[in-house]
């Protein structure tokens, strides 16, 4: 009956977790391939960075830029031949059209599921339209120089302001290609007679490239060199631009453009062309570069870490079922991290999913603690019964003792590392965040189920393989008998200041780098291709930009003025790109318009008396006049003026919805970034960015000291460089990690102490105190930078190392708490025997902490290879201090090894007794 209550019980125990795990498999399964939007995983490598502690808005503003830009990707199709370039451009953007699933014969602008655009060829624009949008609005329209010579005409006689304008107009007349400064997008006399708006059209940032249009085709200057070149490549480059329909991020996306791509250079590569090449760019290439990469990791990770620990449990245990049970609770314990990770977050980002693929190494811990507990019960259980164990008989079965002697190793080990990982939840990056929930899931998945499942599951002990294992304990007995004699006899605190004086010398040695690129590292064939295409559009990689907000449009167009005064002033910068340039504020309009009112209009018939003289007719001059006239009061239709100009009579001037409404504007309208939110309780207000070209570490100081210089009351300014600001955050939370690493310190000497004593606690916290000063000094001896997350991982290396030390003394308080059991099982055994059985036990428990700390080693480990910077200085602080705290875990044991030799002795007694009694 107390059998068949056993049986229930177990079943009622597998039960509940076969439920569990059904469900989470199927949250997994709906997560991954049923809702698909948002992605599951998060490919995008600005997600690792953290967001502006101090203004919200900057944030928003990055994200709607990253929108903006995030869907779009340029192609550069390079050959020797001009034609044959052209050729082979139409012919990969009709590739791109037909993998995309669009419509045949459709080649300049398609639409389909991949994409929503593909555009080889540019299709006919009449310029005239850029100046249909500031016809209306051109009497309030002047370039700086046709300002600054009005300006010195403001307020001289009639003769001399009548004289210069006949000489503009003879100019405009007599030189048009002159007066309109060379550049395509000009007025027609009869609506710009003295060139005014021709000036401004030519002044329009429209043209700064290095391309050229051919047969309605982007080309790139042949022998412009490339970026770092040594010799200029004499190639025709034809630029194709596509958008996509899906977010880069997705994995769908990704892999159908990568098979469309492919499609499109097998069908280059037909073509034979001589020096034809391929480059492309976009955020998707980059976000499937590192999934690609993630992927592999993983595997290798995951792979190795599995064949690694595989080995090294069936050499041990030699039990292929107890490898099945020991992987079976690490598999629960990543499904549950998964699930739960995604329930908080929505989405897995790949840094996590890397660092998980390293957790089996720790979770397996907890399997291999208990498998060392179990065989040490089942020896126990082949002697003589210990009644004083006490327990019902449900409990005394191996398996269940084993559960219940281990608890308390496997609950303080459980502590000390959700507190190193608990650091990593409190800093504000999301990827560690994840991590930690990560972690915390994981973990606590493996603990639960070593304790409650794994019972239920345990085989029976088999004798000939527990002899086997006898023999390998008793050796590693006896090895860690005599290392531990070594360190004692006062010899502890001698070896603790030989490492402090050996590690010294490298302490001096080290140097910290909190560049954020030291981070996010990208694939550098991308790169290449990358350089080359904005080479061949003559940008550069440049990601700073002021960010201007105000009360009202006018504000912040008044606010992006200002700047531009500075930066011209101080000529800080090479290069900006400016809404002003398209739409200039309010009050500087209409202060135009009433200067050539003073200098041009303030006489109407002389004005009509020199364009008749210069042979304008007359109803040429009547619509300018009118034109004029109109432009001075609000019109009866209302069509180009606003309600609130109407009311207040003000003449009508060009506002940005006029400039966004142009189709022409769409490849400037990431300028305008509309309403804003800032912080919370704040109320949305319009902004707009100023994107940077130039920007270097001489002048960073000059560009925000201009920030706040031109920043007002109602206009707020901030410079904005996300790369610079994330690693200064970097560099603060590096520096207080040395705080953190004290108060994790202090936790869990805390922790320990209330478990082993203040005494004890110290002796365990030891072996990994001395570990992390290793570490420090091996990162300067061999010449590693000191990043935020190397810091990071000494946390880890807290939490998770000391469990050696705690796995270690546990075992051994077990062995002096069956001392008396022992014994009496020795009534049975020669003085030999109970040799072996002694250091069998102790040999158990050191093969067991070994074991652990080669798994997660192997793990960790394997992290240093990765090719993400921060896992790699995660796995190699994590290796070096997990290798250095388990050697030195020996310092942390209850009690001299010489007790044992002692209860050996008794032993020994005991059985001389009972021979002598035989012979009697």
């Amino acid at each position: 009956m107390m059998r068949d209550r056993r049986r229930r019980a177990a079943w009622r125990i597998r039960v509940v977790w076969i439920a569990l795990a059904a469900c989470a498999i199927g949250f997994a399964g709906w997560r991954f391939w049923v809702v698909t939007d948002p992605a599951p995983l998060q490919t995008d490598l600005l997600a690792l960075l953290p967001g502006s502690a101090t203004d919200p808005a900057v944030d928003h503003a990055i994200d709607r830029l990253t929108d903006a830009v995030g869907q779009r990707v340029v192609f550069l199709v390079e050959a020797d031949d001009p034609a044959q370039a052209r050729a082979a451009a139409q012919t990969f953007a009709d590739v791109l059209t037909q993998a995309g699933g669009a419509a045949p014969g459709r080649h300049s602008a398609t639409t389909s599921p991949l994409f929503t655009s593909v555009i080889a060829k540019l299709p006919a624009f009449d310029l005239s339209r850029v100046g249909a949008t500031y016809l209306p609005f051109r009497f309030g329209l002047l370039t700086a120089a046709d300002r600054a010579t009005l300006q010195r005409l403001d307020g001289a006689v009639a003769p001399v302001r009548q004289a210069a304008i006949r000489q503009w107009l003879d100019a405009r007349l007599y030189a048009p290609e002159a007066s309109a400064g060379g550049g395509a997008l000009q007025a027609s006399l009869a609506d710009d007679p003295f060139g005014w708006l021709t000036h401004w059209l030519s002044a329009l940032p429209l043209a700064q490239t290095r391309l050229q249009l051919d047969h309605g085709f982007l080309v790139t200057h042949p022998g412009t060199a490339a970026a770092g070149a040594d010799v200029a490549d004499t190639r025709i480059g034809v630029l194709l631009f596509a958008t996509l329909a899906g977010s880069p991020y997705a994995t769908q996306t990704q892999q159908a453009l990568i098979e469309a791509v492919a499609s499109g250079e097998a069908a280059l590569r037909r073509q034979h062309v001589p020096g034809l090449s391929l480059a492309r760019f976009g955020a998707v290439f980059y976000a499937e570069a590192a999934r690609a990469s993630a992927q592999r990791e993983v595997h290798l990770i995951g792979l190795a870490s599995l064949a690694g620990i595989a080995l090294l449990m069936v050499w041990v245990f030699r039990s292929p079922r107890l490898l099945l049970l020991g992987f079976l609770s690490t598999a629960l314990g990543v499904l549950f991290a998964i699930d739960i990770t995604l329930a908080i977050f929505g989405q897995l980002h790949l840094l996590t999913l890397v660092f998980g693929a390293s957790l089996i190494g720790e979770a397996v811990d907890y399997s291999i603690q208990y498998f060392v507990a179990y065989f040490e019960q089942g020896a126990a259980a082949s002697g003589i019964h210990d009644d004083s164990a006490g327990g019902s008989a449900r409990e005394n079965t191996p398996a269940r003792r084993a559960a219940r002697v281990v608890r308390p190793a496997l609950t303080v080990a459980l502590a000390t590392s959700l507190l190193g990982y608990a650091v990593l939840a409190a800093v504000p990056f999301p990827a560690l965040r994840q991590i930690a929930c990560f972690a915390f899931a994981g973990i606590a998945t493996a603990f639960l189920c070593v304790l409650t499942l794994l019972p239920t599951l345990m085989p029976r002990l088999q004798a000939p393989r527990a002899a086997s294992r006898t023999a390998l304990f008793a050796r590693a007995g006896r090895g860690l008998t005599w290392a531990y004699r070594m360190l004692q006899a006062g010899r502890v605190w001698p070896v603790v200041v030989i490492l402090m004086v050996l590690a010294a010398p490298g302490w001096c040695l080290l140097h910290s780098d909190d560049d954020i690129h030291l981070l996010v590292q990208r694939d550098p064939r991308l790169l290449a291709q990358e350089t080359r295409i904005r080479n061949a559009l003559g940008s550069d990689d440049s990601t700073q930009f002021f960010l201007v907000r105000g009360r009202d449009d006018e504000a912040v167009l008044q606010g992006m003025a200002r700047l531009d005064a500075l930066l011209h002033e101080k000529k800080t910068l090479p290069s900006w790109q400016s809404l002003t340039a398209f739409v200039p504020p309010a009050g500087t309009q209409r202060a135009d318009a009433a200067l050539l009112d003073r200098v041009v209009f303030d006489d109407p018939a002389v004005l009509r008396h020199i364009l008749i003289d210069a042979g304008l007719r007359d109803d040429v001059i009547d619509r300018w006049l009118a034109a004029h006239a109109a432009s001075e009061a609000p019109a009866s239709d209302g069509a180009l003026v606003r309600a609130s100009e109407m009311a207040h009579g003000a003449r009508p001037v060009l506002q940005v919805r006029d400039w966004l409404a142009a189709p022409w504007s769409q490849p400037y309208a990431h300028l305008w970034l509309g309403a804003l939110g800032g912080k919370p309780g704040e109320p949305a207000t319009p902004a707009a960015v100023m994107p940077l070209q130039g920007v270097s570490e001489d002048n960073v100081a000059a560009l925000r000291e201009i920030a706040a210089q031109a920043g007002t009351a109602d206009i707020r300014v901030v410079f904005v460089d996300k790369a610079r600001s994330v690693s200064a955050l970097f560099g603060a939370y590096r520096v207080r990690g040395a705080f953190w690493l004290l108060g994790v310190s202090v936790l869990i000497l805390g922790l320990l102490s209330w478990r082993y004593g203040v005494g004890g606690a110290g002796r365990v916290l030891l072996p990994t105190a001395l570990s992390v000063g290793v570490v420090l000094a091996a990162f300067g001896y061999l010449h590693q930078l000191l990043t935020l997350f190397n810091v990071l991982a000494l946390m880890l290396v807290f939490g998770v190392g000391v469990n050696y030390a705690v796995f270690l003394r546990e075992g051994c308080m077990r062995l002096a708490r069956d001392a008396i059991g022992a014994t009496a099982r020795c009534m049975s055994r020669t003085s030999a025997e109970a040799d072996v059985a002694a250091d069998s036990a102790l040999g158990a428990v050191w093969v067991g902490v070994l074991l652990s700390a080669a798994t997660t080693f192997l793990s960790f480990g394997l992290l240093a290879c990765s090719a993400m910077p921060a896992l790699r200085s995660f796995g190699l602080t994590l290796s070096i201090g997990i290798g250095v705290a388990v050697v030195l875990s020996p310092l942390g044991m209850p009690f001299d090894p010489a007790r044992r030799s002692l209860l050996s002795k008794a032993a020994r007694g005991v059985a001389g007794a009972r021979d002598g009694a035989r012979n009697v």
